[in-house]
C-alpha cells in the first residue's frame, strides 16, 4: 500500500519525540532511532521509559520513590506512588511569557475573546482564592455545568491547584443526564452558565440551574456567568442556603499564584461513561496519571510546540475537552469554540483557522464526512499555512475521509486518526509524525502502552479482526469508580473478559504496517451466520453514496439466526426509493461481503446520538427488540428513537 503522506527529513529531525530518542539513547546509552524501537522499549522498560518523560518534558514536582509497583498487577499497579506534583501547576508555572496569548475563545456568534498567560495565571489565582473562601479542600468535588469557554478553564484549573476534583457536563444536557451524573458525585461549588446557544438558538438555562440546585443538597455555592446569550435571562439563579455569586466577581483580585503538592495518584478528575446502558460510570483519573499521559501525547505523538495553537471542537462533556485544557502544560495556545461548527455554513471553522492560524485542528470522523459530502475544499478556500495537524476521534474514519483530507483540505499535514476513551481520557492508538499514514488505518499504539488485538481465546493476531486489549498496567488506568468502594465494578468492566489484560471494547485489527484499524464498538458487531462483522465497515460504503448522510446498522434476532438491518438519513427531500435500495447493496457487498449486505434498509429522519455526536447503535437494537432503553437521558435526541418503534419494515 502506498502511503498518503510521509513526513520529510527536516520534520523528522525537528520533532520532539526524535528529541526524545536523543535523551535516551544519551541517557541510557541505547541506540533507538524509529518509532518501533521506542515503542518496544517503551513496553519492555515502563519505568525508564516514563522516567524519560518526565525528565524531558520536565515536570514541575518531586519525583521520589519507585517508578513503579506491582507492574504486572491489572488492576493494582502503581505508577510513582511516592512522587508529588500538580496537574494546574504543570499547565501554569512554566516559563511561556505573561504578555502570550494562552487562551483564544469564539462564540457561536463570531465573538472572539484571548486571555494572556498573565490574565490567565492571575484569574486562577483569584479564582482559586474565591474557592478556598467557600471551603473548598482537598478531594471535594467542583462540578462545571458549563459551556466551551475560558470560564471552565479559569475554574478547571483553580480546583486542581486546590487539589480539588474537577468534573463537568455541557449545556447541551438535560437536567436528569446532569443529576444522573453530579448526583453520584456531590459537587461543594457548582459553576454554571446562565445561557448558551446553538445553531442561532438563544437558550435559558435557569430553570436547568435552579433545578439542579434543589436536587443537588451538597452544593453549597453557586458561581454563575452570563453565557452567550445574556440577554435570554429570564430570572435570578438562587437556592434558599446556596449562596450564588458572579464568576467576574471570581476572578477580580490581585492574589498570589500558588499550588498545593498532590500525590501523583491523588484523584483531578471524573469523568462519565456515556450512560446508554445505565446510569453512567463515574470514572476518576489521577492528576499525575492524566498530566503524564497528555503530555506525552502531545509533543510526541502530535508534536506540539510551546505557543502551538490547538483547537479541539468538542464541549465540556467530552473527553477531548480535558484532552486541550492538557496542552497548557506544553506551553501550547489553546483555542476554544462553542456552539453549532456549521452555523455559517462549512466555512464556519475553517475561516476562524485561517484568522488566527491554528496549528493543530481537531475533531469528529463524523465532521469530516459532512464536509466531505457538503463538497467544501478548504484548500481552495482558505490559506492554511500554519496549519499541522488534523485529529479525528469519536467514530472510526472512514478510508474515503483520508482521500479528502489530503485532497481537498492540505496535501502535507499530519492525518491522526485518534482512538481511546473516556475511560483513560486520553488515547491507546494515535498518530506519530515521524511514520508514514496510510489510508484507513491510525499510525501506531501509543508509546509505554502494550496494545495489542486477540481473538476471542486471547491471543495476539495481526492481519485479522478482534478485541482491542493493553497487556500491561499504565499510569492513566482510572483510580477507581466513584462510590465504588470495592472495586467490584472497575474490575467487572476492563479486567472480566480477559485475564490480565485491560479489555478496551473496540472491535479491531493490528495490520501488518503496525497501524490499527478500528471497526467499532465490540458490543454492537453484527453476527449474521455467526461471522462477526464490525458497523464502520458498513458505514464507509453505505456514506459514500451521495444520497445517504448517515447510517446506522443493528443485528436483528430472527430465529437463531441475525439479519442485517440498516437505517439511512438522506438529503433533504430525498426518498428511499427500490433503485437507491439496489445502489446500496451493491455498494456494500462489492466492496466488502455478502454478509455484510443488509436485508432491511429502511430511512428514518434522525439517528439517536449522544451529546458527544455518536450515534447508539445498542439503544436502536433494543428498541427494534422491544426492550427498554437503560438510560435515555443520555442522548441528546431522545424523540429520535420513536422513528424505529415498531416499525412496519422491521416488524417480525
Amino acid at each position: 500500500m502506498t502511503a498518503l503522506w510521509t513526513p520529510t527529513t527536516d520534520r523528522i529531525a525537528q520533532a520532539g519525540i526524535t528529541d526524545l530518542m536523543a535523551h535516551f539513547n544519551a541517557k541510557l546509552g541505547r541506540s533507538i532511532h524509529d518509532y518501533s524501537g521506542l515503542h518496544k522499549f517503551s513496553v519492555h522498560e515502563p519505568e525508564s521509559f516514563w522516567d524519560g518523560v518526565w525528565e524531558h518534558a520536565s515536570f514541575i514536582g518531586e519525583r521520589k520513590g519507585p517508578s513503579l509497583t506491582d507492574r504486572h498487577a491489572m488492576p493494582g499497579a502503581q505508577f510513582y506512588p511516592e512522587s508529588t506534583l500538580n496537574f494546574a501547576q504543570n499547565c501554569l508555572a512554566h516559563d511561556a511569557p505573561d504578555d502570550v496569548i494562552a487562551v483564544i475563545s469564539y462564540t457561536e456568534k463570531g465573538e472572539r475573546s484571548e486571555l494572556t498567560w498573565g490574565d490567565l495565571r492571575q484569574q486562577v489565582a483569584n479564582f482559586r482564592h474565591r474557592l478556598q473562601s467557600l471551603g473548598v479542600r482537598s478531594e471535594d468535588v467542583v462540578a462545571g455545568f458549563v459551556s466551551n469557554g475560558a470560564e471552565a478553564i479559569i475554574a478547571s484549573l483553580a480546583t486542581l491547584s486546590l487539589g480539588a476534583i474537577w468534573t463537568s457536563c455541557s449545556p447541551d444536557f438535560g437536567i436528569q443526564g446532569v443529576l444522573d451524573r453530579f448526583g453520584q458525585t456531590k459537587p461543594k461549588v457548582l459553576i454554571a452558565a446562565h445561557t448558551t446557544c446553538y445553531n442561532k438558538k438563544a437558550i435559558d438555562l435557569t430553570e436547568r440551574v435552579n433545578g439542579l440546585l434543589v436536587e443537588l443538597p451538597s452544593v453549597m455555592a453557586a458561581i454563575i456567568f452570563p453565557g452567550a446569550c445574556p440577554d435570554v435571562m429570564s430570572s435570578p439563579i438562587q437556592r434558599p442556603g446556596c449562596e450564588v455569586l458572579h464568576f467576574d466577581d471570581a476572578v477580580l483580585g490581585e492574589h498570589a499564584l500558588t499550588f498545593d503538592p498532590t500525590a501523583f495518584n491523588h484523584p483531578g478528575f471524573i469523568l462519565y461513561s456515556s450512560g446508554t446502558t445505565g446510569v453512567p460510570k463515574c470514572i476518576v483519573h489521577s492528576q499525575g496519571g492524566a498530566l503524564i499521559q497528555l503530555v506525552k501525547e502531545h509533543r510526541y505523538h502530535v508534536d506540539i510546540k510551546p505557543f502551538d495553537r490547538v483547537f479541539y471542537y468538542t464541549t465540556c462533556g467530552w473527553m477531548m475537552w480535558n484532552w486541550l485544557l492538557g496542552s497548557l502544560a506544553s506551553q501550547a495556545t489553546i483555542v476554544t469554540y462553542d456552539g453549532s461548527p456549521f452555523v455559517r455554513g462549512a466555512k464556519t471553522l475553517w475561516t476562524l483557522c485561517e484568522q488566527d492560524d491554528w496549528h493543530v485542528f481537531g475533531t469528529s470522523a463524523k465532521y469530516i464526512a459532512a464536509l466531505d459530502k457538503h463538497r467544501y475544499q478548504p484548500a481552495q478556500q482558505h490559506t492554511l499555512t500554519s496549519l499541522k495537524a488534523i485529529l479525528s476521534t469519536g467514530s472510526p474514519l472512514a478510508h474515503e475521509s483520508f482521500d479528502y483530507v489530503y485532497r481537498d483540505i492540505k496535501d502535507d499535514v499530519l492525518l491522526g486518526s485518534i482512538s481511546g476513551g473516556t475511560d483513560i481520557m486520553s488515547c491507546f492508538c494515535l498518530s506519530c509524525p515521524i511514520r508514514p499514514i496510510y489510508r484507513g488505518e491510525l499510525q501506531c499504539a501509543g508509546l509505554g502502552l502494550a496494545v495489542d488485538v486477540v481473538n476471542e481465546n486471547g491471543q495476539s493476531v495481526i492481519g485479522e479482526k478482534g478485541e482491542l486489549v493493553c497487556r500491561q498496567p499504565f499510569p492513566v488506568m482510572p483510580l477507581r469508580f466513584f462510590g465504588d468502594t470495592d472495586g467490584v465494578k472497575y474490575r467487572a468492566a476492563y479486567f472480566e473478559h480477559f485475564q490480565g489484560m485491560w479489555a478496551h471494547g473496540d472491535f479491531a485489527e493490528h495490520t501488518e504496517r503496525d497501524g490499527f484499524i478500528i471497526y467499532g464498538r465490540a458490543d454492537a458487531t453484527l453476527n449474521p451466520g455467526g461471522v462477526r462483522i464490525g458497523t464502520a465497515e458498513i458505514y464507509r460504503q453505505v456514506e459514500a453514496i451521495p444520497e445517504v448522510l448517515e447510517s446506522l446498522a443493528i443485528g436483528q434476532q430472527v430465529g437463531e439466526d441475525v439479519r442485517v438491518v440498516l437505517f439511512v438519513v438522506l438529503r433533504d427531500t430525498l426518498a428511499l426509493t427500490d433503485d437507491l435500495r439496489k445502489a446500496i447493496k451493491i455498494q456494500i457487498k462489492d466492496n466488502t461481503t455478502p454478509r455484510h449486505v443488509p436485508e432491511v434498509i429502511v430511512q428514518v429522519p434522525d439517528l439517536p446520538r449522544t451529546v458527544s455526536g455518536k450515534i447508539v447503535e445498542l439503544a436502536v437494537r433494543n428498541v427494534v427488540h422491544g426492550e427498554p432503553v437503560k438510560n435515555i437521558e443520555a442522548l441528546a435526541n431522545p424523540d429520535a428513537l420513536d422513528y424505529f418503534k415498531d416499525h412496519p419494515d422491521v416488524r417480525l
